[in-house]
């Protein structure tokens, strides 16, 4: 997957996850009521700081605060740009 957006220092470029169309007893959940996705795709990294490399890599599946990252549209999809601190795990 190719983006033209090359994140700087310790910048991540993460896909969300599609937000929850069902409960687990199979309820439908309506667009008021979804929540912010917490999970996503890793699809670009910036070099990182000095002395201290990334440890997230493209393709990777993280799991992020729910405020977490700056909204950005990029070709009509829907990214979002946060400092890999943001970042609680990989998955």
């Amino acid at each position: 997957m190719s983006v033209n957006v090359k994140p700087l220092a310790d910048r991540v470029l993460v896909e969300a996850a599609p937000a929850e169309e069902k409960t687990a007893f199979g309820i439908i959940i309506p667009d008021t009521a979804k929540e912010k996705p917490q999970k996503g795709t890793v699809v670009a990294v910036g070099p990182g700081k000095k002395d201290e490399p990334l440890t997230v890599k493209v393709g990777d599946t993280v799991l992020y605060g729910k405020y977490s990252g700056t909204e950005l549209t990029v070709d009509g999809k829907e990214y979002l740009i946060m400092r890999e601190s943001d970042i609680y795990a990989i998955i």
